[in-house]
């Protein structure tokens, strides 16, 4: 891999980073944005998307501590689990794209970002239940917050970010050494 492309998805990663913690507070003042909206989610599966599982893992990660110390969002109870959901979405949407390939770019991407996405909250949860907040997670708060409160969240999500990766990779801002036929 060449120095300009590294330095491509460096510069990429940072301003998915940035967008991490600006896009939260730019939805805060409507009422339960983090749990409905999931903005901070967006650029993290972004980001391993088209920069891969290294800076996806760094970047899901970082967004939420840099929030929380920039904002005071998300809240000190919930940092720890949120960022390793994050930091779960980063890591397997940059595997993913190694991986899943079934001949379609569209199809490829949806697999991977479904993958993504499913992976993350079952670390949540997992998390949640056995760590953060052992005996008093059940399933029906899991099954509540992670697909019912957030389902406007995962369609904006399902919606939005194959189109951001196609458009990245049509605007040639990176290469996709992985990416099958569109």
């Amino acid at each position: 891999m060449n120095n300009d492309y590294r330095t491509k998805k460096l510069v990429l990663a940072a301003l998915l980073l940035a967008l991490g913690v600006v896009l939260p507070a730019a939805t805060h003042s409507i009422p339960n944005a983090g749990s409905v909206l999931l903005p901070m989610h967006i650029p993290v599966l972004l980001c391993g998307l088209t920069c891969g599982w290294q800076y996806g893992l760094t970047c899901g990660l970082l967004a939420p501590a840099l929030s929380h110390l920039i904002t005071g969002m998300p809240p000190a109870a919930v940092l720890p689990s949120m960022a390793c959901e994050l930091a779960a979405y980063g890591l397997i949407s940059g595997l993913s794209t190694r991986f899943i390939h079934m001949g379609k770019r569209m199809v490829d991407l949806y697999l991977q970002l479904i993958a993504s996405m499913l992976i993350g909250r079952a670390v949540y949860g997992a998390m949640n239940a056995l760590v953060f907040r052992a005996g008093a997670y059940s399933m029906e708060v899991f099954l509540t917050a992670a697909f019912v409160t957030a389902m406007p969240g995962i369609i904006i999500q399902l919606i939005l970010l194959p189109m951001l990766v196609l458009a990245l990779e049509k605007a040639r801002v990176l290469e996709v050494p992985y990416a099958a036929s569109v």
